[in-house]
Parts: structure tokens; C-alpha cells; sequence
């Protein structure tokens, strides 16, 4: 048996390296996003930085804890109150303590624009630590001490500079610089300017023993005392690190799951058309006595010596190409600074594993049919495809397109919202994509013959000849199809759900704002000036409405928290700048006391109390005003100013009165505006700077997942190609005999690869089809009104890149078959 094994890899060796090579690369793909996610598993945190030096911290708790009959709940607190001063009193008598306020501090030198950079108090610098570098701490209210790039030219001792703070502009003098810690761009000023500038203490570090300081405070202070490695909870944004390896972790584990679907489909129908391919082959084996063990047995050996050898090369090529993505990924701005590959080994024993599996489960499935056939039966099914659907195959085919269909049915009939996230629209395709892709030896005759058509009607027998000879090769076209039906149906379905989801937020935007201009946070994240807001006020025509974003946690069913995104507004200004999807209630109704939800709370009824936790944490019973459309999930809770939890101004909706002169309305406020450092844009031009952009990391981790996915398929159109077009020899050579020139071959063979491109993506676009009416009819159920967006520009190159490879996969061995003569090519056997 071994011999044969041998013998057979040898004579069919262009069929095996096509195996080889697709198995190869989808275990290397696999390796690869494999050791990038075990990265994300022990990504070691940050220690602490503002306050490394500091022995303890105390700040106000900033998760919310609530004991449920399950156990203690928490989640973090949006807007963690502050130090109250009579904690700091209390706890300056166990040792000198130091207030740590921060706050926007922009600075403005004469040579250079708006720097973006935070302040403190001189005293808390200590605590990082920072040290002088030139100059002398502030002393004086308009000195201020600020930290220095590693040239340390940017800012120097004795500058001029104009800074702006949430108490106003104003000129400060630079009396010294300190060495930055590459956290922050600081701003020192003296205590008691700072003090002035943001009264609200928001740490405080004391030089006292922890033990004693948490015996001060007491159980119920509702502060924590944070020392060791604890201190970093005290830097700004803490888990910045922790939520970005939250979405790499995500981004990566679809990333492995499309390349495992992927692989797995295009090597199993490689195999598959290889195993087909041999039919011949098998019929004479069975002719001179082999059994049908004997033939699987041989099938299997030499998919497992493929596998073997595949998957171990696979799996080094991954080992070496995983740097090169870790690396990409944070250039990319997908993964935070940093991260690196770890020193986990099981990635790569899972793919190599993986791969064996994959190419010896493919030729299990494909060999059985060719083991259980007579000899006779064996040759004459050499001569044509016929009996390509064995009804083991009908019956998976149908049971997965069931699944294909009835899961999303049943989901627009229960949640309609789930088929809007990501892991739902990235795995549904997979079942009507396998179903399809079943189904292809039946549905690539009719397709193949509806494309065929119009070429069949012109003169000459070249389309004529396309078209029979892809209805009669149907496993051959199938083979083809194949890879090119995933990758449309793939690129399809993830880049039209996307756009199409983009474009229903943008809908719902455009339908809930109806303000003439919006002030938001411009690109270095600074909120609205306070002195822009008293200004917008005073403009004739102008009805000025400010809202914060800020957050409400509920308990749902006495067991799970969950924290809601919301907005302070002004109910009496709201209704003239917004028109919200209400569903039940009134706007008008919202007070202090009141809260306006959306449909996905579990409760809805207008009138009813819900209990909520604010963003500071504060626990109160709101009654609902009024009920929102779910739609595509933007469509947040509503509170009043009272209820924002210490949330800032952050936007700024202004709408121009009725009868107002429009023009003199935003002239005045681009003035204002301008005095105050404060971008005011038109409606319009909110919309698009909000839109996704081209770097926007969903769209760069889609071209990600579709890149390899791309590459898998492409690899394995080629290969079977290539395969194909070898196992051609004779029938090109009677083509040549029959009075075929060579062009006149090359272009019929480039032709039925195109064809067998169009099959699959006229297959991939049905897939495509049904997953965004699925998608646009959960919209539909939400609310939303806007349409499908298919990706054409995205399709369209996709489908030219792919017939492209094919024509060149198919004519480039077909050329070197013609250089043998045709009496020779027409006379050779298996």
C-alpha cells in the first residue's frame, strides 16, 4: 500500500502540491492569528504613572458594586465623584497630604499652534515623579512649570505662553520645564491657582500608613485606598489598555474563525476534485482486484502525509509571519503600544493539528463515494460527471440551508437587534455559504448555461464549446466556483453589512438631529467652552441647547447589571434641536424625575418606576416619560441635568429661530467661536466629520479579515486551476487536432475559467443577497428606513481579480501542455 501511495504522489505530483500549498497556507494563517490572540490572553498591564512615587492614593471608588441574590454585581462608574473636603481634612491629621486636581490646560506658544495638555498642581508633581530639569517650581498665580519633549526644545524657561482652561484664557510665563514621562503633557501651576481653576479634588496622596488611612475612612466612605500596583486605578483611563486588547482579542478570534471556515472549505472541495479527478483511475485499480478499503485506506495515507507536511510547514511559516502581524496591527492602530507576541506554543500545535484534521476529514468525505463503486461502474463515470449529488450530500445540503434560513428567521422574529453585532453578521454567512457551496454540483449547470447563453448565440464554435464543456466537467466548474463563491458571498455580506449599517446610523442622525449647527469636542477632545456657551446664549435667533454624556446602570432581573449609554438634556430646548423615534410618551414629559428609555429595557411601560444607578453612582427611582425606538442601537436614554452624575457640557445643539436672519445667527457664533477656541460646525458638516472614515478601525479590521481570507481563496482557485488544466492534456491535443490553433485553445480555456469565476460569484451574490435582506429587514423591525448599500466597487474587484488569476492559472500550464505534439498528447494514458 505504501508503495502505491509513493508511486501514486509521484505520478500526480501537480495535484499534491496544489494541496500542499492551500493546506499550507491556511495552517499558516491560522498559526498566525493563533499566537497574535494568545498575546492578547497575558498582555501584562501598565504599572502605575502619575502616581508611582506616591506610598497611598485615595480617590472616590469608581466601580459600582450592588449585591444581588446571585453575588455582588459591579461595573465601572462613568463619572467617579471627587475627594469631599471633610475626607481630606480627616486625613491630613495621619500625615501630610497632597490634592491632586486635573483639568484642560491647551497651551499656545508665539511659534506654535494649540498644544493639548492637562494641569495639576505643582505639589502632586512629585508623586509621578517629576523632576526640575531648568528653572524654578511656580510661585505665583501666571507661572506655571511644563514638561519637555526628550529634545527638550518645544517649550523653555522664560516663554510666554497663552493657556486655556476651563476658567478662561489668559498669558502665563514658563518658569521652568520638567522631563515628560511619556503619559502625559503636563501643565503645573501653583496650588492655589489650581485650586481655583478645578476646586474639586480628585485624589489625594497621603503620606501615611494604609492600614491607618483605611481605618479613618471606614466600610461606607465610598473611596478607595490604592497602594502598590493598585495605584495605576488612580491614572487617567486605566483600562485603555485592557478595552483595546478586549477589541484585538475580538478582531483576531474572527480573524482565526474566518481562516479555519475558509481552509477547511477550500481544501476539502481541493481535495475533493483531486479525489474526483482519479475516478479512471480507481475504476482500473478495482478492475484488477483492489477493494474499497484498500482505496481509502491508500486516499487517506496520502491526505495524511499531505497534512503532515503541510501543516508542519504551515505552522513554521505562521511562527515567522505572526511579528510581522502583532506589528502591523499596532502600526494600524488596531492593538495598543506595545504589544507584542508572548512565548504560548499551543497556537501552533493547534494549527498543525487543525491542518491534519481538515485534510484528512476532506479525504474521508471524498474518497467514500469512489471506494463503494463498482469497476464498471468506476469507468464509465470516468468518461462524464454524472451522479455528482449522492443523497447523503441532498440531505446535508438541505439540513444546513435550513439552519441558513430558519436561525436568522427565528432571531428577526425574537431579537432582531442581535443580527445587527458583529459576531452574528461575521458567522451567519458560513451556513448558507456551506450550503451552497453543497449544493454547487447542482446549481453550477443552470448558472454555467444562463451565462453561457449570449456567448453560445455569437458566431463561432468557441462559445458554443464554453458552454458544453462547463455543463458536462460539473465537478471540474464546481471545483473552480468554489473558492470564488466564499470569497463574494464573504466580502459581500461583512463590507455591505457594514456600509449598510453605517449608513442606518447616519439615517437615524440625520433624522434625529434637526439643529442648524453642533458644537462638539474638537480633535484634541476638549469640551465646549464655558465662556462659548454664555456667548451662543446671548445670540438674537439662536435656540442654544447643551446635553453631557453620561450613563445609567440597571439591575435586570436581579441578576445582571447593565449600563446604558445616555444624555443630559434640557427638556424644554430638546424637542427644538432633535426629533427622536418615540414610540410611547411624550419628550415633553421628561423632568427631574423622569427618564426616557428605549425599547430594549425590560421596562417600557410609560408611568413605571425603574431603579437606576447615575454615573457617579448615585442610586434613584425614575418614572419612564417616554420610550424610543431601539433602532440601531444609538438610540440612548435620556435624563435631566440633575441626573447627569457630574457629566460635563460635551455638544452643543443650536438652532436658528423661525424668522431669524440664519446669517447673522452664525456669524455671530463663528465669532464667539473664535474668541473662545471653540469650532462651530453646520449641521452637514457634523454629519460627515462623524461618519466612518477610511482609517476607521472596524473598516481596517474588515480589510484585514478579508485580506486573508482573499488569500486562501485565491491560492486555492489557482491550485485547482493549475490541477484542472493538467488533467486537460488529451482533450486540448484533439482540439489542436481537429483544427484548433493554439490562440484559438488558450482563449477557450481562459474563457470556461471566467465562466466558472461568473458561476461562483452569481452563487457567492445569492448568499450576499439573502444576508442583507436579513440585515435590512431587522432594520426594518427596529425603525430604521434606510436601504441596503451593496458594496459594488468592492465586488467588482474582488470578481475581476479573481477571473484574472483564473485565466492566468488555466492558460499558463495549458500553454506548456501544447508544446508536446498533439498525435503524442492524444495517445498518453493515466
Amino acid at each position: 500500500m505504501l508503495t502505491h501511495v509513493r508511486s501514486g504522489m509521484r505520478r500526480r505530483w501537480v495535484t499534491f502540491v496544489g494541496s500542499f500549498v492551500a493546506l499550507a497556507l491556511g495552517v499558516g494563517l491560522m498559526a498566525a492569528t493563533g499566537l497574535a490572540l494568545a498575546a492578547t490572553f497575558g498582555a501584562p498591564e501598565r504599572g502605575p504613572e502619575r502616581f508611582a512615587a506616591a506610598p497611598v492614593v485615595v480617590r472616590a471608588t469608581d466601580h459600582l458594586r450592588v449585591d444581588t441574590p446571585t453575588g455582588t454585581r459591579s461595573k465601572p462608574l462613568r463619572h467617579p465623584g471627587p475627594v469631599r473636603a471633610p475626607i481630606a481634612d480627616r486625613l491630613a491629621a495621619l500625615g501630610r497630604t497632597v490634592e491632586d486636581r486635573t483639568f484642560p490646560a491647551d497651551v499656545t506658544a508665539p511659534s506654535t499652534g494649540p498644544d493639548a495638555r492637562v494641569g495639576h498642581p505643582w505639589p502632586v508633581a512629585a508623586a509621578a515623579p517629576y523632576r526640575l530639569t531648568s528653572g524654578r517650581p511656580p510661585a505665583a498665580p501666571g507661572e506655571v512649570v511644563v514638561t519637555t519633549g526628550p529634545g527638550g526644545d518645544r517649550l523653555r524657561t522664560g516663554d510666554r505662553v497663552r493657556v486655556r482652561t476651563p476658567a478662561g484664557n489668559g498669558l502665563r510665563t514658563v518658569v521652568g520645564t520638567v522631563a515628560g514621562r511619556g503619559f502625559e503633557d503636563a501643565v503645573f501651576f501653583t496650588r492655589d491657582e489650581a485650586a481655583r481653576i478645578s476646586p474639586a479634588i480628585d485624589a489625594l496622596v497621603v503620606h501615611a500608613d494604609a492600614t491607618a488611612v483605611r481605618r479613618a475612612l471606614g466600610p461606607d466612605s465610598g473611596m478607595d485606598v490604592l497602594t502598590g500596583h493598585d495605584r495605576r486605578r488612580a491614572d487617567p483611563d486605566p483600562d485603555r489598555d485592557a478595552r483595546a486588547l478586549v477589541s484585538v482579542n475580538a478582531l483576531l478570534g474572527t480573524a482565526a474563525g474566518i481562516t479555519l471556515f475558509v481552509s477547511a472549505a477550500v481544501v476539502a472541495s481541493t481535495f475533493s476534485f483531486a479525489v474526483a479527478a482519479r475516478r479512471r483511475e480507481f475504476g482500473l485499480l478495482r478492475t484488477v482486484g483492489a477493494t474499497p478499503g484498500q482505496l481509502r485506506r491508500a486516499v487517506c495515507a496520502e491526505a495524511v502525509v499531505i497534512g503532515v507536511l503541510a501543516s508542519a510547514a504551515g505552522a513554521w511559516l505562521g511562527a515567522r509571519a505572526a511579528p510581522l502581524l502583532v506589528g502591523r496591527m499596532a502600526e494600524a492602530g488596531l492593538a495598543p503600544p506595545g504589544f507584542a507576541l508572548g512565548d504560548a506554543s499551543w497556537p501552533l500545535h493547534t494549527a498543525f493539528w487543525t491542518g491534519v484534521s481538515v485534510a484528512t476529514a476532506a479525504a474521508l468525505v471524498s474518497c467514500h463515494r469512489a471506494g463503494r463503486t463498482a469497476p464498471t461502474e468506476a469507468l464509465r463515470e470516468a468518461a462524464v460527471d454524472s451522479r455528482v449529488m449522492p443523497v447523503s450530500r441532498w440531505a446535508t445540503a438541505l439540513l444546513v440551508l435550513l439552519a441558513g434560513v430558519g436561525l436568522p428567521a427565528l432571531a428577526l422574529a425574537v431579537d432582531p437587534g442581535d443580527l445587527l453585532g458583529r459576531k452574528s453578521y461575521v458567522t451567519r454567512p458560513m451556513l448558507l455559504i456551506v450550503g451552497c457551496a453543497l449544493l454547487a454540483p447542482v446549481l453550477v449547470r443552470p448558472v454555467a448555461r444562463l451565462l453561457t447563453w449570449p456567448p453560445a448565440r455569437l458566431p463561432g464554435a468557441t462559445g458554443v464549446l464554453v458552454r458544453e464543456n462547463t455543463a458536462a466537467g460539473v465537478r471540474r466548474t464546481a471545483a473552480v466556483a468554489a473558492p470564488v463563491l466564499i470569497t463574494v458571498a464573504l466580502a459581500a455580506t461583512l463590507t455591505g453589512t457594514v456600509a449598510t449599517l453605517e449608513e442606518a446610523r447616519a439615517t437615524e442622525a440625520r433624522t434625529a438631529t434637526t439643529a442648524d449647527f453642533v458644537v462638539t469636542p474638537g480633535p484634541r477632545g476638549r469640551p465646549p467652552a464655558p465662556a462659548f456657551v454664555e456667548a451662543a446664549r446671548s445670540v438674537e435667533g439662536a435656540v442654544v441647547s447643551v446635553s453631557r454624556s453620561t450613563a445609567v446602570t440597571v439591575l435586570e432581573e436581579d441578576t445582571a447589571l447593565v449600563t446604558s449609554e445616555a444624555r443630559a438634556v434640557d427638556p424644554a430646548r430638546l424637542a427644538a434641536v432633535s426629533d427622536l423615534p418615540v414610540t410611547a410618551g411624550r419628550l415633553a414629559d421628561l423632568d427631574d424625575d423622569a427618564i426616557v428609555v428605549n425599547e430594549e429595557w425590560l421596562t417600557t411601560r410609560v408611568g413605571d418606576r425603574v431603579t437606576v444607578w447615575l454615573g457617579d453612582g448615585r442610586r434613584t427611582s425614575l418614572r419612564i416619560a417616554a420610550v424610543l425606538a431601539t433602532g440601531t442601537g444609538d438610540n440612548g436614554v435620556y435624563v435631566t441635568p440633575r441626573n447627569a452624575g457630574g457629566a460635563g457640557v460635551d455638544r452643543i445643539d443650536i438652532k436658528v429661530a423661525e424668522g431669524a436672519d440664519r446669517r447673522a445667527v452664525a456669524a455671530a457664533l463663528h465669532t464667539a467661536g473664535a474668541a473662545t477656541d471653540t469650532r462651530v460646525t453646520t449641521r452637514a458638516a457634523w454629519l460627515a466629520a462623524n461618519g466612518p472614515g477610511p482609517d476607521d478601525p472596524t473598516r481596517t479590521g474588515l480589510r484585514m479579515i478579508l485580506g486573508i481570507a482573499l488569500l486562501c481563496t485565491a491560492t486555492a482557485l489557482a491550485n485547482t486551476l493549475v490541477m484542472v488544466t493538467s488533467d486537460r492534456g488529451r482533450d486540448l491535443a484533439v482540439l489542436r487536432l481537429a483544427g484548433a490553433t493554439t490562440a484559438q485553445v488558450l482563449r477557450l480555456v481562459a474563457a470556461e475559467a471566467v465562466v466558472a469565476v461568473g458561476v461562483g460569484a452569481v452563487l457567492g451574490g445569492g448568499v450576499a443577497a439573502v444576508n442583507l435582506l436579513v440585515v435590512r429587514g431587522a432594520l426594518a423591525l427596529l425603525g430604521v428606513t434606510s436601504g441596503i448599500v451593496v458594496p459594488w466597487g468592492t465586488l467588482g474587484l474582488v470578481v475581476a481579480a479573481a477571473a484574472l488569476l483564473a485565466a492566468l492559472s488555466a492558460v499558463l500550464p495549458a500553454s506548456l501542455a501544447l508544446r508536446t505534439r498533439p498525435v503524442e498528447l492524444a495517445g498518453a494514458r493515466e
